[in-house]
């Protein structure tokens, strides 16, 4: 018998039937040598009329050895399912039924066909439209679902409502109040080394408060919480489904919409206009931090002159974007997090993507804003 340390696997042929012999140690560490082997006898295993597998010699085999046995047999032309298995211990050809049981779903995918840069772009297309109409199933769905709270307000879930005030409102804050105070800072910066060279310090005020208060601040604030809630509700529900709690939900009798997604909806609905002006304030008492120091203007003329620059319908434009940025927000987290697949990667592939969409939709709606407003002349 061959030196089973060296030669692990060879043939036999005895009244027309081909053995594979197989001996010594078959385990995940020596799967190279084992391959190798197996590949020289790959010609031959070809030409086989019928086929044995004997594993008398054997003394070890585990499943990723017994897994590559097979794969090399069926590669080579063997029906598998109907392979012989002689002199195997009882253990050993346990393993390999096992790993025989399951063969077929190892098969490899077929390689897709690699697209043309046309045929590309029109797949990118194809799957942002049903991206698309997804998100607008799901925003008709919440608003339905929202609509029901206004018939039976007593099926609004107040903890969950209270609990989600805390998560996207309170502890959002003080990272509003710190980027808006600094983009305030730098706008005053900005705008007066271009008013002093013409004696006009005066009217970075203005320019501060009309650009804050309408654009920026709201701008500002949607983003930062695209990127914080919007991420944070992707990975809470997709880890819910993932952890079949969302199943568990379904199967107590409870409505899934109106425990998980409206309670985040109605919360990010209502904090993200008074983030809005917590921004707005902090955006301006940034600003009027800087002119004191650089353009000296002090804060009682920089007040004096907000009152005059700031007409009220500038920061109440401001103010109704925000509960627009929110809807999206929250639905484009709520529904990204529903359609996580079964593994923990779809979690985090989904989780950037609903910022990236999250930024982009703000984008786009403050846009679309933006020209409504202009064509309305305000």
């Amino acid at each position: 018998m061959p030196d089973p340390d060296h030669r692990r696997c060879w043939l036999e042929e005895h009244d027309g039937t081909v053995t594979l012999n197989l001996g010594g140690r078959w385990g995940v560490d020596k799967l190279r040598g084992l391959d190798a082997q197996l590949g020289q006898l790959t010609a031959a295993l070809r030409q086989s009329p019928a086929m044995a597998v004997d594993g008398s010699a054997l003394q070890q085999i585990d499943t990723a050895a017994a897994l590559l046995l097979l794969q090399r047999l069926r590669d080579a032309g063997i029906a598998i399912d109907g392979l012989a298995l002689r002199g195997f211990q009882p253990h050993h050809q346990r393993i390999v039924e096992v790993v025989r049981e399951r063969l077929p779903d190892t098969a490899a995918a077929p390689r897709g066909k690699r697209l043309s840069l046309l045929a590309g772009f029109g797949k990118a297309c194809a799957d942002t439209g049903k991206l698309l109409a997804g998100h607008v199933e799901f925003l008709g769905r919440t608003l339905t679902e929202m609509g029901r709270l206004v018939v039976r307000p007593r099926i609004l879930r107040v903890h969950e409502l209270f609990a989600q005030f805390g998560q996207v409102g309170v502890n959002a804050v003080p990272v509003v109040a710190l980027v808006t105070f600094l983009i305030g800072v730098v706008m005053a910066y900005m705008l007066g080394l271009q008013a002093e060279k013409y004696g006009a310090n005066i009217f970075v005020v203005d320019g501060v408060a009309l650009g804050m208060t309408r654009e920026f601040s709201p701008l500002i604030v949607a983003t930062i919480m695209a990127g914080r809630s919007g991420a944070a509700f992707t990975a809470q529900l997709g880890t819910m489904k993932l952890t079949e709690e969302i199943d568990a939900i379904a199967t107590l009798g409870l409505d899934v919409a109106q425990v998980l997604v409206v309670p985040r909806v109605l919360a990010l609905i209502i904090t993200l206009p008074l983030l809005v002006f917590v921004g707005d304030v902090a955006g301006i008492v940034g600003a009027m931090v800087m002119a004191q120091s650089t353009l000296d203007i002090s804060p009682q003329t920089f007040v004096d002159r907000l009152h005059v620059a700031l007409n009220p319908r500038h920061y109440l434009i401001g103010l109704a974007k925000a509960p627009v940025f929110a809807l999206f927000i929250a639905v484009i987290g709520c529904r990204m997090g529903m359609s996580v697949g079964r593994d923990t990667r779809s979690i985090g592939i989904n989780t950037t993507s609903t910022v990236v969409q999250g930024i982009v939709a703000v984008i786009l709606v403050d846009a679309v804003f933006a020209v409504v407003l202009q064509g309305l002349g305000l």
